[in-house]
């Protein structure tokens, strides 16, 4: 499990043979989790300037590959220790689908963000929900039938690779899990579906 609160940006160094070796400060153990731009990962190997972890064909096949070519900064965060705080909303570290960035616009104290995604993936946003870009707990808005918008504070888009981001940017996106079991649920069921909202809660 993750928040969404993102611990550093480190950079890609290779990715060869399903392997992703990272240039970071952090340090983790051989077997730990870490979210690599929001996905779940684990660490392999570790080097004296970072580690390596290594990407599943299955999870090749659901993110933004192009995000992760030698060069390219990534978000970094180590998985939650029981006890710890969250700030920001629990993250699974499991990618439902690719955004790409429509609209960055610089507001008086804010950053408005429009992202299209599967339509398929709607059903689990709602406005004032929580949602993660690329590992970051974020807040929606608003939301449409294919697209959502963002409104993201200063300290998150400049302490981010928002501030890096352009126009048609990939990115990864993970949905509520509650919302999504919630969706599970309630589907396919011939109960009343009030009730089983109040059983739920």
């Amino acid at each position: 499990m993750f928040n969404g609160l993102i611990r550093e940006l480190g950079i890609i160094k290779s990715f060869s043979n399903n392997k992703l070796r990272i240039k970071s400060k952090y340090k983790p153990q051989i077997g730990d989790s870490i979210a690599i731009n929001g996905v779940c990962l684990t660490a392999t190997k570790i080097y004296t300037d970072g580690f390596e972890v290594e990407l599943s064909p299955e999870t090749q096949k659901i993110v933004s590959l192009e995000n992760y070519m030698p060069g390219k900064k990534v978000h970094i965060e180590p998985a939650l220790r029981f006890g710890d705080r969250i700030d920001g909303h629990l993250i699974q570290g499991h990618v439902d689908a690719i955004g790409e960035i429509l609209e960055i616009k610089k507001t008086k104290n804010s950053y408005d963000v429009i992202i299209k995604t599967d339509p398929k993936i709607i059903k689990y946003i709602a406005p004032k929900g929580s949602i993660a870009i690329d590992g970051v707990s974020l807040t929606v808005n608003e939301v449409f039938s294919d697209r959502f918008r963002l409104t993201i504070i200063p300290h998150t888009f400049e302490n981010t690779l928002f501030k890096e981001y352009k126009l048609h940017q990939k990115v990864n996106i993970e949905t509520d899990m509650f919302a999504r079991y919630i969706y599970h649920m309630l589907k396919n069921s011939n109960e009343d579906i009030n009730e089983k909202i109040l059983a739920w809660w």
